[in-house]
């Protein structure tokens, strides 16, 4: 009788956890993210130069994902007091700068060739890790600077 209570305490404990399953904390999106960009880098890595039109593709969809996320910093921010806004004004010009050069990158692979393949490939890859490093500390700012 012992171990079925036990056994039903331990069900309802699992149950009662699992129905309350909290949000992500700010912790657990930074640490997913890095989990996805060493993802992205490391798919990077992987295409050849007869692959460049997926490589394009490929960072086009991971850039207009980093712009989609900058846009809700933007929002958080742009209701955030003026102190707030004035110190996450270099921040977000920053970060567009790092998206401005990764633009460019991008527009360099579709003139790379194959003797260049390997250098615009490496300068793409440094570009977009570059910006999601930025975008990831003015994440980590923005969540501790400003209440969800």
């Amino acid at each position: 009788m012992k171990h079925c209570t036990l056994i039903v305490t331990l069900l309802s404990v699992a149950a009662f956890a699992a129905a309350c399953k909290q949000e992500e904390t700010p912790s657990q999106q930074l640490d997913k993210v890095k989990t996805e960009t060493k993802q992205a880098a490391q798919d990077m890595k992987e295409y050849t130069f007869a692959q460049k039109a997926e490589f394009t593709e490929t960072m086009k969809k991971q850039l207009a994902e980093i712009n989609r996320e900058m846009d809700l910093i933007s929002a958080k921010i742009e209701k955030s007091d003026d102190s707030v806004k004035a110190e996450a004004k270099p921040r977000l010009q920053t970060l567009r700068e790092q998206t401005d050069r990764l633009n460019k990158k991008l527009d360099e692979v579709k003139n790379a060739t194959e003797s260049t393949w390997d250098d615009v490939k490496s300068g793409s890859r440094k570009a977009y890790e570059e910006l999601k490093v930025g975008f990831n500390q003015a994440r980590q700012w923005v969540s501790e600077k400003i209440a969800p």
